[in-house]
């Protein structure tokens, strides 16, 4: 059996529609939204990826005590896609044998644990691209298996890994779970729980 997926968590966004860096508000007990998602990350998958911008540099030393390997994108602007391509970079050069990747985004801090972990062994377990369904809506986070990391690694838009799915949709498994947090990504303050 392979090893478990590296999950690769994007915290480097520019937080346009929130007017502020959303990932520094709280979600729960007064714990930045930022620390609540990288939490839930390394219990399920440590040793994974942060890849976060300068802005966010002074959480490293949290961020790595929680287990987790921080990245800085020195191009955050470049978007979704080039955040993603700089985690699997950083993964690819830290690791070998890597039976894919889990990409998660920060601004999702009510995805559960065990949403995760089935993704994860998803991946491990063969698939090619796996991703959530709740209530008939396609959430995150999504998985690749390692086949796909040369065109991971190309990604440099603002539209992530879509085309990469919209690409291998026979490869796509859909993996429907009771977890309402795959769907939950927060832009706007009112929609914090």
């Amino acid at each position: 059996m392979s090893n478990l997926p590296v999950g690769v968590l994007l915290a480097a966004g520019q937080s346009r529609r929130f007017g502020a860096n959303k990932l520094l508000h709280p979600v729960s007990d007064d714990t930045p939204m930022l620390i609540v998602s990288a939490k839930t990350l390394a219990s399920v998958l440590p040793g994974s990826i942060i890849v976060i911008k300068q802005e966010l540099a002074a959480y490293t030393t949290q961020l790595e005590e929680l287990g987790l390997e921080v990245v800085i994108n020195e191009d955050s602007k470049t978007g979704m896609g080039g955040s993603i391509s700089c985690g699997i970079r950083a993964s690819e050069n830290a690791r070998k044998d890597i039976s894919g990747w889990l990409i998660l985004l920060a601004d999702m801090p009510y995805i559960k644990p065990d949403t995760i972990l089935s993704l994860a062994e998803k991946i491990q377990n063969g698939a090619d691209i796996v991703a959530p369904v709740f209530e008939q809506q396609r959430g995150h986070p999504v998985g690749f298996s390692g086949r796909y990391l040369s065109e991971l690694i190309a990604l440099d838009e603002d539209v992530g890994a879509r085309n990469i799915i919209n690409s291998h949709q026979n490869n796509l498994v859909l993996v429907t779970v009771s977890d309402d947090g795959v769907i939950k990504d927060i832009d706007y303050a009112s929609e914090l729980s």
